[in-house]
C-alpha cells in the first residue's frame, strides 16, 4: 500500500463494503442520533435568537410573553408542515424537491440556491460564534489565535464527514445531551423559583401592552411585537433539516423523520420560549461583553451554595459553543444532499452527485468546506457581519416550500378527505415565513442583507447556465440514439445464428454506459475500424452507486437489473449479427477501480482482448465542457497502458 493510500486510511477510514447486507442499516441514523445530527442547528439558535428578540422590545420585555409565544407556535408550526413534507417525499423532501415538483422547476432551482448558500452560512456562523464563546473564558492575549482556530475547526469537522454521518455525529452527541440537560435544568429552576409570581407576571404583562398602546397606538404595539419576532428569526433555521437528510435516517423513514421532528419542535420551543421567560423573571439586562444567557445564569446560580454554581455555568456555557460546533454539521449534512439533488437535475456538474468509498458525498462535503472557509476570511470571522448575511435565505426555502404545498393540497383536495387541516397548516406556515422573509429582507437589507441577496442571485445564475449546457448537450445526443431504433428493430428478428465460444479468437471489449446512441455509436466505430477482425465481444457496464441511488438495498437492486438488461440487449443484437457476445457488470462507486477489476477477470477469459471506450467530442472545447464532462475514459487508458492492457478510444463528435 501506498503511503498516501495508508495516511488516506488512517484519516478518513477504511471504504465501505457495497456487498454487506447492513451497509444501509449501519450508516443510517435512529430517531435519536438524528436529532442529534440535524436537530443542533436548530436548538443552538437558542444561543442568540430569543436574545436578539428580547433586546428589540427596547425595554418593554413585559412583551416578550406574546413574543415567545408566536415564537412557539411558529416552531409547532413550521414544524407540522415539514412532518406533512416528510409523508409527501419520504425519500427526502428539502425545499429544492418540493419547490421543484409542486411548483415548478426554476422555483425549485431558486430554493435550493438560498438553501445552499443558508447551509454555508451556518456553517460559518455556528463555528465562529462558538470559538467566539470559547476564547471569552480565555485571556485577551490568546484572541489573535481565535481566526486560525476557526479554520482548524472547519478543516476537523471536513474531515470528520467525509469519514462518514454516523461517525460524525456519534462523535458530537455528548455535547448535545450536556446542552439539553444543563438548560432543561436552568428553564425549570427558573420557573420553579418564580411559581408563585407567575400569575403577577402575566398580569405586568398585560398592564405594559396596555401601555405602549396607549403610548403608540395598537398598531405601535403588533409592530413592536412583530419587530421582535422578525429579529428572532434565526430560532426558526435548521428546521427544513430532517426533510432534507430522509436518506440518512433509519427505517421506517418516515416514522423516524415525523419522531426526530417532533424531537425538534418540542426542544427547540420549550428552550426558546422558555429562556425568554427566563430572561424576564429575573429581570435580565444587556451587560456589555457578556450574552443574555450568561447574565441569565449568574442570575440564577447566586443562592447556590459553594462552588456548584461557577461550575454550572461553566459547564452550561460550555455546552453553548461547543453545540455551535455540532450546528455546524447540520450544513455539512444537509449542504451535499442539496447540491447532490441539483445535479442530478444537471443544475450542477454531475461530479457533486458521486459518493465516496466511504458512501459520502465528498464532493459536496468538500465544496461546503472550502466555501465557508472563503466566507470565513472575507469577512474576517466577524459574527456581526455573518448574522447580517444569515437566516434570510431560508426563508426563501420555507416560503416557496409552504406554497407548494398549499398548491398541491388545493389540487388533490377531491382526493384527500383530510385536505382542509392539511392546507390550513400549510398555509399558517406560509403567511408566517413570508411575514417574517419580508420583515427581514427590509431589517437587513442596508445593514448588508443585500449581499446575501446578491450572492444567491449569481448562484441562480450560475446553475441556468449549467443547465443551459446540460440540455443543450442532451439534445445533441439525442441525434445519436437514432441507433438505438434501429438495433431495437434487429434485436427482435433473428437475422443470422450467434457463433460458438472461442477463447483464442480476437475479441473487442467495449465500455458502456447504458443500451444508448453513444454505446451503439462506440460500437459501430470498432466494426467500422477494424471489420471482422473481432470475432468476440464483451460489453462492460459499472453500475455507478451515487447520491441518487444510495438511499437502500431496492435502489441497488434496481441499479443491477437495469444494468442487466442493457446488457442482455447488447449481447442479443451481436449475436443476430453473427457475432459471440457476452454482457460483464460489476456496482461500485469508483468507475476507473471496478473496470480494473473487470480486466483482470476479463484477460483471463479471452486473452486476445482490446479495450474500447468512446469520448464525446464538442466542435469547440471551452472552460464548461471540461468542467461539466467528466473524461473518465482518459483515467481508465492511463491505467490499463500501466498494466499492458490495450485500450482504444473511439471519438463521437457531438
Amino acid at each position: 500500500m501506498s503511503p498516501f493510500k495508508m495516511l488516506k486510511r488512517i484519516i478518513i477510514g477504511e471504504a465501505k463494503d457495497l456487498k454487506d447486507k447492513n451497509i444501509f442499516h449501519a450508516l443510517s441514523l435512529i430517531a435519536f442520533l438524528a436529532w442529534v445530527g440535524l436537530g443542533a442547528d436548530g436548538l443552538s439558535s437558542s444561543c442568540y435568537g430569543p436574545e436578539e428578540a428580547f433586546l428589540a422590545l427596547n425595554g418593554h420585555v413585559g412583551l416578550c410573553l406574546f413574543v415567545a409565544a408566536l415564537s412557539a407556535l411558529t416552531v409547532f408550526v413550521v414544524s407540522a408542515s415539514y412532518s406533512q413534507i416528510i409523508e409527501l417525499f419520504p425519500s427526502g423532501g428539502g425545499g429544492y424537491l418540493v419547490a421543484g415538483k409542486l411548483l415548478n422547476p426554476m422555483l425549485g432551482m431558486i430554493s435550493g440556491c438560498a438553501l445552499l448558500i443558508d447551509y454555508v452560512l451556518t456553517i460559518s456562523v455556528s463555528i465562529v460564534s462558538g470559538m467566539d464563546a470559547l476564547f471569552s473564558l480565555l485571556p485577551c492575549g490568546w484572541h489573535p489565535y481565535k481566526f486560525v482556530c476557526v479554520l482548524i475547526i472547519i478543516l476537523i469537522m471536513m474531515v470528520m464527514n467525509i469519514r462518514g454521518v454516523k461517525e460524525s455525529v456519534i462523535t458530537l452527541t455528548p455535547i448535545f445531551i450536556i446542552f439539553v440537560i444543563t438548560h432543561a435544568i436552568a428553564i425549570v429552576f427558573a420557573l420553579f423559583v418564580h411559581a408563585g409570581h407567575l400569575p403577577q407576571v402575566f398580569t405586568s404583562s398585560l398592564h405594559d401592552a396596555r401601555a405602549v398602546s396607549s403610548e403608540m397606538g395598537l398598531a405601535g404595539l403588533i409592530f413592536l411585537i412583530l419587530r421582535a419576532y422578525s429579529l428572532g428569526a434565526g430560532t426558526f433555521t435548521g428546521i427544513e433539516a430532517v426533510s432534507n437528510g430522509m436518506y440518512i435516517l433509519r427505517e421506517p423513514r418516515v416514522k423516524t423523520g415525523k419522531k426526530t421532528m417532533n424531537y425538534m419542535a418540542f426542544s427547540l420551543a420549550f428552550t426558546v420560549a422558555g429562556l425568554m421567560i427566563a430572561y424576564l423573571l429575573f429581570n435580565v439586562q444587556h451587560q456589555p461583553g457578556k450574552t443574555l444567557n450568561a447574565t441569565l445564569l449568574e442570575s440564577i446560580v447566586n443562592a447556590w451554595p459553594g462552588p456548584w454554581g461557577h461550575v454550572f455555568v461553566l459547564v452550561t456555557l460550555v455546552s453553548e459553543a461547543a453545540l455551535l460546533f455540532v450546528a455546524a454539521q447540520t450544513g455539512f449534512l444537509g449542504g451535499p444532499r442539496v447540491l447532490a439533488n441539483m445535479a442530478t437535475d444537471r443544475w450542477f456538474p454531475t461530479k457533486f452527485i458521486s459518493l465516496s468509498d466511504r458512501l459520502v458525498s465528498q464532493n459536496g462535503v468538500l465544496l461546503m468546506g472550502v466555501a465557508a472557509l472563503l466566507i470565513v476570511c472575507l469577512t474576517g470571522g466577524s459574527v456581526h457581519i455573518l448574522v447580517i448575511l444569515y437566516s434570510i435565505n431560508v426563508f426563501i426555502t420555507f416560503c416557496l416550500s409552504q406554497a407548494g404545498m398549499v398548491r398541491h393540497w388545493w389540487n388533490v383536495r377531491k382526493e384527500e378527505s383530510s385536505w382542509r387541516k392539511k392546507i390550513l397548516i400549510n398555509g399558517t406556515g406560509l403567511i408566517m415565513t413570508a411575514f417574517i422573509l419580508f420583515t427581514m429582507v427590509i431589517l437587513k437589507f442596508q445593514e448588508g442583507g443585500w449581499v446575501t441577496i446578491v450572492i444567491t442571485a449569481s448562484l441562480v445564475a450560475v446553475a441556468s447556465v449549467i443547465r443551459k449546457h446540460y440540455r443543450m448537450t442532451l439534445k445533441m445526443l439525442k441525434r445519436l440514439n437514432t441507433l438505438v431504433e434501429t438495433a431495437s428493430i434487429d434485436i427482435t428478428h433473428n437475422g443470422h445464428p450467434s457463433t460458438q465460444f472461442d477463447k483464442t479468437a480476437k475479441t473487442a471489449v467495449v465500455l458502456v454506459n447504458g443500451f444508448n446512441g453513444l454505446g451503439l455509436h462506440t460500437l459501430m466505430g470498432v466494426v467500422r475500424y477494424f471489420g471482422k477482425e473481432f470475432r468476440n465481444f464483451v460489453f462492460i457496464q459499472v453500475g455507478v452507486i451515487d447520491a441518487g441511488n444510495f438511499k437502500g438495498a431496492e435502489g441497488i437492486h434496481h441499479l443491477e437489473a437495469g444494468i442487466k438488461e442493457d446488457l442482455d440487449r447488447y449481447v442479443k443484437f451481436m449475436n443476430n449479427q453473427g457475432y459471440y457476445a457476452e454482457g460483464f457488470s460489476c456496482i461500485g462507486i469508483e468507475i476507473v477501480h471496478e473496470v480494473e477489476h473487470a480486466v483482470e477477470k476479463i484477460t483471463k477469459r479471452f486473452p486476445d482482448a482490446v479495450f474500447f471506450g468512446g469520448q464525446l467530442v464538442f466542435a469547440e472545447e471551452t472552460f464548461m465542457t471540461r468542467l461539466l464532462h467528466n473524461y473518465t475514459v482518459f483515467a481508465i487508458q492511463r491505467n490499463l497502458y500501466q498494466k499492458g492492457v490495450p485500450f482504444m478510444i473511439l471519438p463521437i463528435r457531438v
